[in-house]
């Protein structure tokens, strides 16, 4: 049960961020603080860029989704819930490609990294121990 509820939560806080990302494109939909970050200077190449960024966020949308109705169904997706458990552990590691170390220990960056490169491989191992039920 504690296992179901961990999942679904994981799930539905991924869902919100893909869908924060997919919908509102690189300047977001403004759910997770101001939208006012990014000055365009080309505006060609910056919706090329907002087109990839939507893509990415739909990604995450599919891993949301994947880890919350998983959770229903837990021996069923098992190998599913593991696979969406290493792709969170490798944006994770991607974090720590920006160099910016001012960045990756803000306050604003720490908490998700450490869950992405703790919590999310501790999950997965725990979902590879469980047994299916009968």
């Amino acid at each position: 049960m504690t296992l179901r509820l961990i999942l679904m939560l994981a799930g539905a806080i991924v869902i919100y961020l893909g869908l924060d990302l997919g919908l509102g494109g690189m300047r977001t939909l403004g759910w997770q603080g101001s939208t006012d970050f990014i000055a365009v200077t080309d505006p060609a190449r910056f919706a090329v860029q907002d087109n990839h960024a939507r893509f990415v966020g739909g990604v995450w949308l599919g891993v949301g989704l994947v880890l919350f109705f998983g959770s229903f169904a837990i021996a069923r997706f098992r190998t599913a819930l593991i696979a969406m458990c290493l792709l969170v552990f490798a944006g994770g590691l991607m974090r720590l490609a920006s160099g910016d170390i001012d960045t990756i220990l803000g306050m604003q960056v720490l908490p998700s990294m450490l869950a992405e490169l703790i919590l999310f491989p501790l999950l997965g191992f725990w979902l590879s121990r469980t047994k299916p039920r009968p």
